[in-house]
């Protein structure tokens, strides 16, 4: 099933910066190959539901490895089945509309 994923990966105790491990969390979704938009307060993901949340672990995984002792990630998960749609399509529907 096919998901489009808006994620925020927030590493606590790790100090006021938190650039380096955002930065990090990019290189692990784009080496799983998914479709990625980063924003100022996270990213939006687009690809098959396990790839997806294996890469999304993946990112608790390795921010952990970094040093970070706690960790609070807030994920809003948009999927249909009507047909296939993507994060641009979504963007120039509203956009169309302006």
């Amino acid at each position: 099933m096919k998901v489009i994923v808006d994620l925020c990966v927030v590493p606590i105790g790790v100090g006021v910066s938190v650039s380096e491990y955002v930065a990090v969390c990019q290189e692990v979704l784009a080496e799983a190959g998914l479709e990625i938009s980063m924003h100022a307060y996270g990213t939006n993901i687009e690809g098959e539901w396990d790839e997806v949340f294996a890469a999304i672990k993946r990112c608790h995984e390795i921010v952990h490895e970094m040093g970070s002792p706690r960790i609070s990630t807030i994920i809003k998960v948009g999927s249909r089945t009507d047909r296939d749609q993507t994060m641009q399509e979504k963007i120039d529907s509203v956009n169309a509309k302006l």
